[in-house]
């Protein structure tokens, strides 16, 4: 490959990094919003996140990228294609990790509510100082996890023609007509990415069976 070819693929590197953290923090975000919103168990509220929650988790990444890429421009809403990316992985990612959180919640010590009840402190402040620090410690191996599939799923948003990793590796195997090269360098990428937050949750989770013990 020549000097453009590598300068194509880091591109395509940045295009994949900045696209798939900004999804990941708003996917985290909205997550625990949703999470929180469901366990106040308010009747339809709860029923339409829990419809969003199934569909946006059964649906393909290729086919929630093309159903924002072509759908929001019916409607006179116009998202440019790293938008419409940023958004098909955002909602993706969202729904996993509401049911991440929402299980955080569910196994969550009632009596440590109690005990904050009883000494006086508002709920605001006991979710803020006690509940949030453990519940994120105890799902942080599985928002690791859920990361690595979003990542590893990030390559369906070059569908709709977002310049990115994979897009790039395509691009140059057709007109070098070499499509090892580009490939491998693409694997060694993602599988360096993936190995350090394989690592990271890994550290997760001695970190959390320590604080169990």
């Amino acid at each position: 490959m020549d000097s453009y070819a590598w300068i194509q693929l880091a591109d395509g590197a940045w295009a994949t990094a900045w696209i798939s953290l900004i999804s990941i923090g708003l996917g985290i975000s909205i997550g625990l919003g949703i999470a929180i919103v469901r366990m106040m168990k308010l009747p339809f509220i709860d029923k339409v996140l829990a419809v969003y929650v199934s569909w946006a988790r059964a649906t393909p990444l290729v086919t929630l990228a093309l159903f924002i890429f072509l759908t929001f421009p019916s409607f006179g809403i116009q998202l440019d294609k790293n938008l419409s990316a940023i958004l098909t992985l955002t909602l993706n990612t969202a729904a996993f990790n509401a049911e991440i959180w929402r299980n955080a919640f569910l196994n969550f010590s009632k009596g440590q509510l109690e005990a904050a009840e009883a000494l006086g402190m508002r709920r605001v402040t006991y979710f803020r100082r006690i509940m949030f620090p453990q519940m994120f410690l105890v799902s942080l191996p599985a928002l690791i996890n859920e990361m690595s599939f979003l990542i590893k799923g990030s390559p369906a948003i070059a569908v709709i023609g977002v310049v990115d990793l994979t897009r790039v590796t395509n691009r140059i195997a057709a007109v070098t007509y070499e499509p090892l090269p580009p490939i491998l360098c693409a694997t060694v990428v993602y599988m360096l990415i993936i190995g350090l937050l394989v690592k990271l949750q890994s550290y997760a989770e001695q970190k959390t069976q320590y604080l169990k013990a």
